[in-house]
């Protein structure tokens, strides 16, 4: 069992960042890929970011590419999301989410992934 809370989202203006930190319990951490994904009111969770139990590898959408870097620190059980030059856009409540044995096909899938974080809001003023 994986527990996952969020936090560091907010209001910020168009263009600026914001740090977002996903704790997680348990001592297995490092051997979870870990997903950071997003919904706006109405539509779907969609996939933003992930990276592999390691830290090896990262997968991006094509819509941050560029813009947000996802990371992770095993030693503090931690994973993070820097949103950079942030638009209206990316405006949605941002949930964490992990699974220990994921394949890389389904990296990107909302449904593949067994533990889930509460969300943090993430609103970005034009």
């Amino acid at each position: 069992q994986v527990h996952l809370i969020e936090s560091g989202g907010g209001l910020v203006q168009a263009g600026g960042s914001l740090r977002l930190s996903c704790a997680a319990s348990g001592r297995t951490f490092s051997r979870n890929t870990m997903g950071w994904f997003r919904q706006a009111p109405g539509k779907e969770r969609d996939f933003v970011a992930a990276i592999t139990g390691s830290g090896g590898t990262t997968y991006y959408a094509d819509s941050v590419k560029g813009r947000f870097t996802i990371s992770r620190d095993n030693a503090k059980n931690t994973v993070y999301l820097q949103m950079n030059s942030l638009k209206p856009e990316d405006t949605a409540v941002y949930y964490c989410a992990a699974d220990p044995s994921l394949p890389v096909i389904a990296i990107s899938s909302a449904a593949a992934y067994d533990y889930w974080g509460q969300g943090t809001q993430v609103t970005v003023s034009s």
